[in-house]
């Protein structure tokens, strides 16, 4: 979760990043969360129905595959759960993904590796005034507007699955 010096024209352009949701009624509640990484979208579902999508979503800087060790800048792929949030997080508002789980340190553990961890959705940087950073810039979290990840905040209980797709 960490922001390099980036070229002024990645910054600048939102890409669409800070399209305005709709408003939700009071009360919506989330049961289940979807990240589709190939189309860059996280749905949020109350049963079958789908209640907010959120298009041009970040990942980590090798977006591609799962998250296998610390440091590789990848986003887990497979099915976690939303275990906890920190509304003073460095980034505007996160939500934390269970990665790693008990498959995932296995893997890393048989290869002498950590699996890493401190996986969240979240918002930009607290330190970032500019519109959404128009390209994948975690270390392997899921970023999305401050706007959008308030809203999310809102209908996603502690608990809640999410899968992750590639």
């Amino acid at each position: 979760m960490r922001l390099t010096a980036l070229p002024a024209c990645l910054l600048l352009a939102a890409c669409g990043a800070a399209s305005s949701q709709p408003s939700l009624p009071a009360g919506t509640k989330a049961d289940r969360l979807l990240v589709d990484k190939s189309e860059r979208v996280l749905i949020a579902y109350a049963g079958t129905r789908e209640i907010v999508r959120y298009r041009n979503i970040r990942f980590g800087d090798a977006p591609t595959g799962h998250k296998q060790f610390e440091g590789d800048e990848r986003t887990p792929e497979g099915t976690y759960r939303i275990s906890g949030r920190n509304p003073k997080s460095a980034y505007h508002l996160s939500l934390r993904i269970s990665y790693p789980n008990a498959a995932d340190r296995a893997f890393a553990k048989a290869r002498g590796r950590s699996p890493g961890g401190d996986i969240f959705i979240h918002g930009q940087p607290n330190v970032w005034p500019g519109p959404p950073i128009a390209r994948d810039w975690t270390d392997g979290c899921i970023a999305l507007s401050n706007a959008e990840i308030k809203q999310l905040w809102d209908i996603v209980p502690d608990g809640t699955p999410i899968t992750i797709r590639p």
